[in-house]
């Protein structure tokens, strides 16, 4: 077996389908600029619709961003907008369902949730999560199980598996 490179690696993911859906990412106060490259990486491997950046979070153009995410955020659409809350109200005039990955009393483990093909996915700062305000402004929240000592996982990386799952979900959805 030998790993694909190359015209083969194109050819091999041109066959990869990803339901109709329209999956925004609000990174919420996420104050590393390795996550938000880390983000826009996501966000490209999902051909994720959008990337919306809200109060501290850094955007680009920075080199940390750049390095990480490998000039992602070149190809995803993405904007800043100051609040998060302006960003959201925004969005569910769209239609958009939207959902926080966040560890909440009412938080719905992530598999067992289903996505509509209109979401936002949002995380929040790396210490604190997402702001007790915003959390006000969802939908639902949802939280990854984790069965060791820890928490949480790093933000991009809970990120990376929420993205997913969304795709998974619709998928599921469109498949009945």
């Amino acid at each position: 077996m030998k790993p694909l490179r190359g015209t083969e690696l194109k050819r091999f993911l041109r066959r990869c389908e990803r339901p109709d859906l329209e999956l925004h990412i609000l990174l919420a106060d996420v104050e590393d600029p390795v996550n938000v490259g880390a983000a826009f990486r996501i966000a490209d491997a999902v051909k994720a619709t959008s990337i919306i950046l809200t109060g501290i979070t850094p955007t680009p153009p920075h080199k940390l961003i750049d390095k990480v995410g490998r000039r992602k955020d070149r190809k995803v659409p993405w904007k800043y907008v100051e609040k998060p809350i302006t960003a959201i109200g925004a969005l569910r005039e769209q239609g958009c369902q939207i959902v926080a990955l966040e560890l909440t009393a009412e938080a719905k483990p992530y598999q067992n949730f289903e996505f509509d093909t209109q979401v936002c996915i949002i995380v929040g700062h790396e210490d604190h999560g997402v702001t007790k305000a915003v959390l006000e402004q969802v939908d639902a929240a949802v939280y990854i199980p984790m069965y060791g000592k820890g928490a949480s996982l790093n933000v991009s990386v809970s990120l990376g598996v929420a993205c997913f799952q969304v795709i998974e979900s619709v998928e599921r959805q469109q498949n009945r």
